[in-house]
């Protein structure tokens, strides 16, 4: 019997991220993750396969992947420069075959965790050019007449920024979750796990602040989960006491150490201008 998803030490997963990854295995289909950048969705992959005893197999897909690269490439290049130096190399074309992510996870003795992270940076097309490999688990090398075969149906677990949108076929061939953004009672639990030792007074008005700063409108980049993870781990580097994270006039939106939370000057400059406006209205 496979076993289940339960998160692992590391990694806290809310309940219905749990079902929504037992229910992927057991159907057989790729799980498809939305959610905003820094909710975890890369590393879910990574404590899936952890949790399962499983290897990972990792494929970060960038503007210029194709898919067929995932399956296999044919260096003809490399054969053509080998024939011009006599190599004997050349009589072999299975030497210049170079296999790809889907045809590493097809041929693992164990059943893995394939990874394909980031889907929607690809081309419009290809999600379509992977549907045929994912649904039969096997495709073919025309160069050495081969058909690879998957010898354990692999995890698939396909993460989505929600840059572009995914084709409807390739949509109905996945379950889908979407990880919503941490409320503070699970933010809580994160911070526990990284940070057992942390004063509770602290995190609460860290929480504060951050959950304060992800309303403000008009952030360019509101901070993430990791983001506040460094930035507690920061402020107990440098021992600030709770008391300093938080005015009780409120006028001073910028927190210390801020590089941590924000990254870039806009989201910077718009804090500073607020907390100048507060403290002239103040006055």
């Amino acid at each position: 019997m496979t076993k289940r998803f339960e998160g692992t030490k590391t990694y806290v997963a809310t309940d219905d991220l749990k079902v929504a990854v037992n229910a992927a295995v057991g159907l057989e289909r790729p799980l498809l993750v939305k959610g905003e950048p820094g909710t975890g969705k890369t590393v879910l992959a990574e404590e899936i396969a952890a949790a399962l005893g499983a290897p990972l197999i990792p494929w970060h897909i960038k503007s210029t992947t194709k898919a067929q690269q995932g399956l296999y490439e044919y260096d003809a290049v490399a054969r053509l420069r080998d024939s011009q130096l006599g190599d004997e190399r050349v009589h072999d074309i299975s030497n210049y075959i170079v296999q790809g992510k889907l045809w590493e996870a097809f041929e693992s003795e164990q059943r893995p965790v394939l990874l394909i992270d980031e889907i929607d940076k690809a081309d419009i097309e290809f999600p379509n050019d992977l549907l045929l490999e994912i649904d039969r688990m096997e495709f073919h090398v025309y160069e050495t007449k081969e058909t690879i075969k998957a010898k354990n149906r692999p995890i698939v677990v396909i993460t989505s920024n929600n840059e572009k949108d995914l084709p409807d076929a390739f949509l109905r061939r996945c379950f889908f979750h979407y990880i919503k953004f941490p409320d503070e009672d699970t933010m809580r639990a994160i911070i526990d796990v990284h940070f057992p030792d942390v004063q509770k007074r602290l995190v609460k008005q860290a929480l504060e602040v951050f959950y304060e700063l992800r309303d403000v409108p008009g952030l360019k980049k509101r901070p993430s989960t990791s983001e506040l993870l460094d930035w507690i781990k920061l402020l107990m580097i440098e021992e600030i006491p709770p008391e300093v994270l938080k005015s009780g006039d409120q006028k001073d939106l910028i927190p210390p150490l801020y590089g941590a939370l924000l990254k870039n000057e806009q989201d910077v400059h718009m804090l500073e201008r607020l907390a100048f406006l507060n403290r002239r209205e103040g006055r």
